[in-house]
């Protein structure tokens, strides 16, 4: 019965002190510390100076295809290879590359962004 109860206060609160309702997924957290720290964090590098122009243009969601992949040293990790291009300097071939990897992972993984 108690547990009712606190359901209802919660309801009752959304009710009466909420302009605005925000979603960041699917999914359950321990906490809503971790849920303002994600609307915070995307809320942030918005603002002038905190991350370049260069890098809000490049990144993922701006032409809605999911970010081509990243990688690191070494080049050869168990048998996973970075890719030839780009480690062959030819700027056009490794953007090509990219923006293909983009759309074949954003069809994979995210159809809906497609449409």
């Amino acid at each position: 019965m108690e547990q009712k109860l606190w359901v209802e206060v919660i309801v009752w609160l959304k009710e009466i002190c909420l302009d605005l309702e925000i979603s960041i997924g699917d999914y359950v957290l321990t906490g809503g510390e971790l849920a303002s720290m994600v609307i915070t964090d995307s809320v942030t590098r918005l603002i002038d100076g905190v991350i370049t122009d260069t890098s809000l243009e490049d990144e993922s969601f701006n032409n809605n295809l999911l970010d081509y992949p990243v990688y690191t040293k070494p080049r050869d990790f168990r048998g996973m290879k970075v890719p030839d291009v780009l480690l062959s300097g030819d700027h056009k071939k490794i953007d090509e590359y990219r923006k293909k990897e983009q759309i074949r992972l954003t069809k994979e993984k995210r159809k809906d962004l497609l449409s």
